[in-house]
């Protein structure tokens, strides 16, 4: 029997030692992260988990199965933690979210299985028997049995989030991580091939372990020739949280677990079941190999469009998609991330970049690519001499432009900020300016020179061209590289590339428009707001200029004297409050209302108003009436009401102030027989910020006291016509017995 292992044990050393190197290669590097530590330690954990596998193949009594096959699962229970961990951080620019998020799932992944193999160690193997073939049979039991279904579900978790990276990586970042997941993929595949044999069988044989070993061996050479690849490791993408329901690993492993289900229960545990489930298993690798695969996507492609008479492009489909994922983008970056994704797909090119010009026009600026990274980009920028060609040509020409053909001085400057990745494989670069404004082409809204010069050159005294009103306007441009196959691009994907392109200009040119517009809306709301302070502080400076004016005639007077000083007292804190105000511009006006006397409130208004000759303000107002108020907020309006009024009156008048309850209101009055102001005035901008009558007005006290009634849940009315004076009507919520919030449709 041993000598039967001789091959097998052979197999599991190397396969160990293969794994090993493969974990010192992984360590090796000057930026370690998180995905490279637990990378190394999970290749380390297989080499150590092979060596026991290859000394228990070695073994030739059952106690010494026993004792390695027992360590063996040991160093199995560390595999669910450190690989999840790995699934979650590799090629990921988010993984610290992910780690985070599933920080409960990690732990329990760590732990779980680590204390069910430390602890019950002695308890995870049942027995070692001789099997039917001659050789050793390891039956497991409870615990062991659970250790392994833990492992089987960590696998296809692992599984799930490679794909994902797989499938959120485009164009060069996928090249560059393909066999790293490739050969991961078909280790924990097979992995859970022999986990899923154990828990039908309830034992694990040395058949299964050997498949482990040729497993690992093959998966280390594949995932050695993804660490030959540079910057595998800084692939940076962001899979979407949303992809379980798409998930093309749940699937197939749900279809693989329900057949050999079905296999177990109509033929047994024999051998025929073991190799069936494995043709199974590696038809499965196969069919997803072939999904994954780029060139073979590019042949059935072709296929279609041969023998099925079918274009070379479902444009709807492809319009409809582009379309979808564009419009949701409200930020450039986002923007400019989701095309180079879509445009790798569409046209099968592995290196996609996006590069804007800047403001000043006189560079271009890295926007997004699927093969270089911010700080890999930054050396490729080019110098301003160099740029301003680029962007004079574009702008002159809307059509996509072959690089690599072209043997104008711009275009060797274009290619230096995307240099190929498969120089003799992946075909001419090509490129695509985005030109938004007119239609590309059109050059309706220019006076061309007889020397065809660009827009961007208008600015030149001898340019030669004119701008008319409407010009179009270069916003970047896309180039596309290394297409799978090194395909030519033909008419029809010029066409496409130019109308995708005008799509991209029309995105950047919304988001442009809205950011303006954003800003435009908080300028506006910070001048409004500033606007209600400098009114407030107006107000204050004309009851401290009445005072004044009256103090010369008063002064000798004590009493006039100690209404002076208690003024001068609440207009320093009046100033205070607004001073502390400032900082809650961008929140909203806040009420604190609650039962309060609005006569009371009314005649602290008046008391803060000195009088003023010709003026003859009369109060009618009740002992009492209680509404659902903000007292500091109301006294405001009022004030700034009978202001208003007596700067009406200018040579002399009248002013009534009055309150009384009315259906479930609180009605304030305040009439004057002032100048009044025209019906349309009132009706179309007394209540509009900035629109004022008065000489020296800005327009927003009217509007400060209707959003005050208004946050009340109140309203205010104004009637006035020009000569006969003016009269407004403050509907507040009136507090009565049993009821508090009166309806706001009851008329008066």
């Amino acid at each position: 029997m041993a000598r039967r292992m001789d091959l097998a044990v052979i197999l599991a050393f190397v396969s160990a030692i293969f794994a090993m190197a493969v974990a010192l290669t992984g360590a090796w590097g000057e930026r370690r992260s998180v995905a490279h530590w637990t990378f190394a330690a999970g290749m380390l954990t297989f080499g150590i988990e092979g060596l026991l596998t290859g000394l228990s193949l070695d073994s030739v009594s059952p106690g010494e199965v026993l004792r390695w096959q027992s360590w063996r699962l040991v160093a199995l229970s560390f595999l669910p933690g450190t690989w999840l961990v790995f699934s979650l951080s590799y090629a990921r620019g988010n993984y610290r979210e992910a780690l985070k998020r599933h920080q409960v799932l990690l732990g329990s992944a760590f732990a779980a299985p680590i204390g069910l193999a430390v602890l019950l160690r002695p308890y995870l193997i049942g027995a070692v028997e001789m099997g039917r073939l001659g050789e050793w049979l390891v039956r497991v039991a409870l615990p062991g049995f659970a250790l392994n279904l833990i492992f089987l579900v960590s696998a296809l978790v692992v599984l799930m989030n490679l794909e994902r990276t797989y499938r959120a990586a485009v164009g060069t970042m996928r090249w560059r991580i393909k066999y790293m997941i490739l050969g991961l993929a078909l280790l924990f595949a097979v992995r859970a091939y022999c986990g899923s044999q154990v828990l039908v069988r309830q034992a694990l044989s040395f058949q299964l372990q050997t498949v482990n070993a040729v497993a690992l061996l093959l998966a280390c050479l594949l995932i050695l020739r993804s660490l030959m690849r540079a910057g595998h490791f800084e692939t940076t993408v962001y899979p979407s949280r949303a992809v379980l329901h798409s998930s093309l690993t749940l699937m197939l492993a749900g279809v693989y677990l329900v057949i050999i289900g079905v296999l177990a229960k109509s033929l047994g545990s024999g051998a025929s079941f073991t190799l069936r489930a494995f043709l199974l298993l590696v038809s499965l690798v196969v069919l997803t190999t072939v999904l994954f695969s780029d060139r073979a996507r590019l042949v059935t492609r072709r296929f279609v469009s041969r023998h099925f008479q079918r274009p070379e492009y479902d444009y709807r489909s492809v319009w409809r998609g582009f379309t979808q994922a564009t419009a949701r983008q409200v930020e450039q970056p986002a923007l400019c991330e989701a095309v180079v994704k879509l445009l790798s797909q569409v046209f099968q090119a592995l290196s996609v970049s996006v590069w804007l010009v800047d403001e000043r026009r006189q560079n271009l600026t890295f926007a997004a690519s699927t093969f270089l990274s911010r700080s890999r980009a930054a050396p490729l920028a080019l110098e301003a001499y160099d740029a301003i060609p680029v962007i004079l040509a574009l702008e002159s020409n809307a059509e996509p432009v072959d690089l690599d053909a072209s043997k104008e001085t711009w275009a060797a400057a274009a290619r230096r900020l995307h240099p190929s990745q498969f120089p003799e494989k992946g075909g001419n670069r090509v490129c695509v300016p985005i030109i938004g404004g007119l239609a590309a082409g059109d050059d309706a809204g220019w006076t061309r020179s007889p020397r065809g010069e660009s827009p961007a050159a208008a600015s030149a005294p001898d340019s030669g061209l004119a701008p008319a009103p409407a010009a179009r306007e270069l916003f970047g441009m896309i180039i596309l590289g290394d297409r799978v196959g090194g395909v030519p691009y033909s008419t029809q994907d010029f066409d496409l590339l130019r109308s995708l392109s005008d799509q991209v200009a029309a995105s950047l040119l919304n988001i442009q428009l809205s950011h303006k517009l954003a800003q435009a809306k908080e300028l506006e709301a910070f001048q409004a707001m500033s606007a209600f302070f400098v009114h407030d502080l107006k107000n204050t400076a004309s009851t401290l200029s009445l005072m004044l004016r009256n103090l010369p005639v008063h002064f000798d007077n004590p009493s006039f004297r100690e209404d002076a000083l208690r003024g001068i007292s609440k207009t320093v804190t009046h100033i205070n409050g607004l001073i502390g105000r400032l900082s809650l511009l961008r929140q909203e006006l806040s009420i604190n209302a609650a039962p309060a006397d609005l006569c009371r409130v009314a005649e602290e208004a008046v008391k803060s108003l000195p009088p003023v000759a010709g003026v003859d303000l009369e109060v009618e107002l009740p002992p009492s009436l209680l509404a659902r108020i903000d007292p500091p907020r109301i006294q405001s309006v009022i004030t700034n009401l009978l202001l208003n009024a007596r700067e009406a009156l200018a040579g002399g008048g009248r002013i009534r102030l009055g309150a009384a309850p009315a259906n479930g209101w609180a009605v304030l009055t305040v009439t004057d027989n002032g100048c009044g102001m025209s019906p349309e005035f009132v009706q179309r901008s007394l209540f509009r910020p900035f629109q004022t009558t008065k000489k020296k007005g800005i327009g927003i006290g009217m509007f400060q006291c209707k959003m005050i009634v208004e946050a009340h849940h109140g309203r205010i009315e104004a009637e006035s016509q020009p000569g006969r004076g003016t009269s407004f009507r403050i509907f507040l919520p009136l507090v009565t017995a049993g009821r508090h919030h009166p309806e706001q449709s009851h008329e008066t």
